[in-house]
């Protein structure tokens, strides 16, 4: 049913689009002299501006607004005319953005090309399922810029040149903070680089880092939480002596403050790291000039925050 009706706004939505708006829209396309990119998250959004800084080949449009959970959005009416007047829609594939599948059959996986031999994988719902917040993983993300960079070659090939030089200095502003992220985590007392949040999008900062990762809920925010998950990390919790937990921005604070109820029932303490500035950046980065809107500024305030409340 919800595929059916889907399926049907998207009609609605071309046939609108071809009466109205959508000629406006390839009117002010042709005028800007620019071809169209629609991107689905921040992350792609970061990364395709990253790469334009000279050239100003295309016109970028994000799709899922900052701030919003990629696994559970919902595109609307708008969007639909926005894929339906991009020259090319780029996503991030994986299932990330799992309920958007049917329209985004005729984009781009930034993701395709990972190698499965490095992607993570983990238990859903009794499944292995391949974990698709690979972000943080910066070896990962560089494959997925280069990714990036070659769909704008082959889509404006005139800026190759300068796609590769901004593309060589964030490769070096990427190491540096690969060497940031150590150097923080190495504040942190061994028995104490234990990181929990809501649900599972911190798994590649743990294999890519000596620092350990747990949440009740799994990978997908759309998931439910049971009673035995949360359970098995209080428990986790109090044996360990852990002392903060955290909230990400695109998850409900609710899940964290049940869990601290348990901890305090079982003769524990714990404090929940949320709000404000606090709270960690998981499935998108900030709102425009806020902290963490961009990739690296993101990075550098989520273990900002992990390495200042668990040392």
């Amino acid at each position: 049913m919800k595929r059916f009706t889907l399926i049907l706004t998207m009609l609605l939505t071309l046939i609108i689009s071809a009466c109205g708006n959508g000629e406006a829209g390839d009117a002010d396309a042709e005028e800007d002299g620019r071809e169209q990119i629609a991107v689905t998250t921040t992350f792609l959004y970061d990364m395709v501006n990253v790469l334009e800084e000279g050239v100003d080949g295309f016109a970028v449009e994000l799709v899922i607004p900052a701030g919003e959970d990629p696994h559970v959005y919902e595109p609307t009416s708008s969007d639909l005319r926005t894929f339906n007047e991009a020259d090319i829609i780029m996503y991030q594939g994986l299932d990330f953005e799992g309920r958007m599948v049917d329209v985004l059959e005729d984009g781009v996986a930034v993701a395709e090309n990972l190698s499965n031999e490095d992607l993570e994988t983990m238990e859903e719902e009794g499944e292995e399922v391949i974990d698709p917040h690979f972000w943080f993983d910066i070896d990962l993300y560089k494959v997925a810029m280069q990714n990036v960079m070659d769909i704008l070659v082959e889509n404006h090939p005139d800026g190759e040149a300068q796609y590769q030089e901004n593309l060589d200095a964030y490769f070096s502003e990427l190491e540096e903070l690969d060497q940031y992220v150590s150097d923080r985590i190495e504040e942190i007392p061994d028995q104490s680089r234990i990181v929990v949040t809501p649900h599972d999008a911190f798994g590649y900062l743990a294999a890519s880092y000596d620092i350990e990762v747990h949440a009740p809920q799994g990978f997908s925010t759309d998931s439910e939480v049971s009673n035995n998950q949360i359970q098995q990390t209080a428990n986790l919790i109090v044996e360990n002596d852990i002392n903060a937990i955290f909230v990400e921005t695109t998850t409900n604070p609710d899940r964290m403050q049940r869990l601290q109820e348990v901890v305090e029932s079982e003769g524990g303490t714990v404090e929940v790291v949320s709000g404000g500035e606090n709270a960690l950046l998981s499935d998108s980065l900030a709102p425009e000039g806020e902290t963490g809107d961009t990739y690296i500024t993101m990075y550098r305030h989520n273990i900002d925050v992990i390495a200042d409340h668990l040392q």
